[in-house]
C-alpha cells in the first residue's frame, strides 16, 4: 500500500519536525485545534466554493446571496473558543475582513464566466521507482481556458502578506498540482498557476517548465526519504509558532491561555448597503 503524503504534511517537517511528529506520528488531538485565521480562510473558501456550484449551474447569485451564505456559514462554524493571534482584532474584525474579501472579488470577475470545470478536485501524483508514494491534495478551482488551450490552477489565500516573486515563482503546492493536471490532461498541456490574494485584491500568475516540474518531483521524493529515516524531531521556533496549535505542549513555550473570541455582529453599514441580510443576521 502506497504512502500518503501531501504539500502541507511535508511543509509542517520543513517548519517544525516536533509538531510534524505530534500531528503525524503521536497524532495528539490539540485542545484547540481553530484559530479565527483558520475560521475566516475555511469559510471564506467554502463560500467562493459554493459562488462557482452555482454559477456552473448557470444562475449567478448576487452579491446579497453571495455575503449572506459567507455569514450563514461563518454562524455555523463559530465558536467562541478560537484563538485570535494578531493582537487588537476581533472575530468582528475578522468577519468584517471576509465581506471585504468577497465584494471585491465580485466585482472583480463578475459574471464568473472562465470555463470553471472543478472545484476541490482532488489529484494524486505517483513518486518513487515502484510508486510506493502518493502524494495527494486539492485544488481550489480548476480551469479551462478554451482561447489559450490551457488549464489554470486557482488557490485563494486570506493572509496579510504578499509574496515575494521569487516565493511565488518556487512556491511547491501549485507547482505539484501542475504535474498531477499534466498527468490527467496530456504532458504537452500548458498550466497556469493562479494565486488569489484576496486581502490586496490581487492576482499572481506563475508557470513552470519541464524540467522544473521533474526537479520538483525527484526533490519531494528525497524530502519523503528524508523524512522516514529521521529520528529526533526537534522544535525549531519561529513567529508562526504564534498559530500553532500545539503551542500549550510545546517545550519552547510556558503555559498559553489563547484570547477567546465574541460573536460579532454585521455592520451597520453592511446592512444598509445589503438590506436582504436583514432577514438572516441577528443585530
Amino acid at each position: 500500500m502506497p504512502k500518503k503524503y501531501s504539500h502541507s504534511r511535508l511543509s509542517i517537517f520543513e517548519h517544525c519536525p516536533l509538531k510534524y511528529k505530534y500531528r503525524y506520528i503521536d497524532q495528539i488531538v490539540p485542545e484547540l485545534e481553530r484559530t479565527i485565521e483558520t475560521l475566516l480562510g475555511n469559510v471564506i473558501h467554502e463560500t467562493l466554493e459554493w459562488l462557482y456550484e452555482q454559477t456552473k449551474n448557470n444562475k449567478v447569485p448576487t452579491i446579497d446571496e453571495l455575503i449572506v451564505h459567507y455569514s450563514k456559514n461563518w454562524e455555523e462554524n463559530y465558536t467562541p473558543n478560537l484563538i485570535i493571534v494578531q493582537e487588537g482584532l476581533t472575530a468582528r474584525d475578522f468577519f468584517n475582513k471576509g465581506i471585504r474579501f468577497l465584494l471585491d472579488y465580485y466585482l472583480k470577475y463578475h459574471p464568473f464566466k472562465e470555463n470553471t470545470i472543478a472545484l476541490e478536485k482532488k489529484v494524486e501524483i505517483n513518486l518513487g521507482e515502484n510508486k510506493e508514494y502518493i502524494l495527494q491534495g486539492f485544488i481550489d478551482r480548476l480551469v479551462h481556458n478554451k482561447e489559450l488551450d490551457e488549464y489554470e490552477v486557482h488557490d485563494y489565500k486570506t493572509s496579510g502578506s504578499l509574496p515575494t516573486k521569487e516565493k511565488i515563482d518556487t512556491d511547491r503546492q501549485l507547482a505539484l498540482y501542475s504535474i498531477a493536471i499534466k498527468e490527467l490532461y496530456g504532458k504537452d498541456k500548458n498550466v497556469c498557476l493562479v494565486w488569489h490574494y484576496l486581502n490586496f485584491n490581487k492576482k499572481i500568475c506563475s508557470r513552470r517548465t519541464d524540467e522544473q516540474l521533474e526537479k520538483l518531483k525527484q526533490d519531494i521524493l528525497e524530502l519523503i526519504k528524508k523524512i522516514e529515516q529521521t529520528k529526533e524531531f526537534p522544535s525549531n521556533k519561529s513567529p508562526a509558532c504564534k498559530w500553532c496549535e500545539y503551542i500549550s505542549i510545546c517545550p519552547e513555550f510556558s503555559s498559553k491561555t489563547p484570547k477567546t473570541t465574541e460573536k460579532p455582529k454585521l455592520p451597520r453599514e453592511e446592512i444598509d448597503r445589503y438590506p436582504t441580510l436583514k432577514k438572516y443576521l441577528r443585530e
